[in-house]
């Protein structure tokens, strides 16, 4: 079995200013469609958030459960008769 090292072992390491050159070069000829392309990442970004808040909105309203019938409000009767008391 070989070793993650020697797998690699033929590609060579890149300092500081070997990837400042790398970087340039890249936007240089993909510079033009960087704006494009980071538009799509932020919308990409923000659609997967709010999958995940929909995600945890759903686990949050499965966990409480349905909804149980709220208390009588103080000062009004238990029956529901038409007529008023005084």
């Amino acid at each position: 079995m070989f070793s993650l090292m020697t797998v690699w072992a033929f590609l060579p390491t890149f300092g500081t200013n070997e990837l400042i050159v790398i970087s340039l070069l890249s936007l240089l000829f993909f510079g033009h469609r960087l704006p494009s392309v980071m538009r799509s990442l932020g919308k990409g970004v923000t659609e997967f958030k709010k999958g995940i808040n929909d995600v945890e909105d759903d686990v949050n309203k499965a966990v409480e459960g349905p909804k149980t019938a709220e208390a009588p409000k103080p000062g009004s009767t238990a029956t529901s008769s038409p007529v008023e008391r005084y």
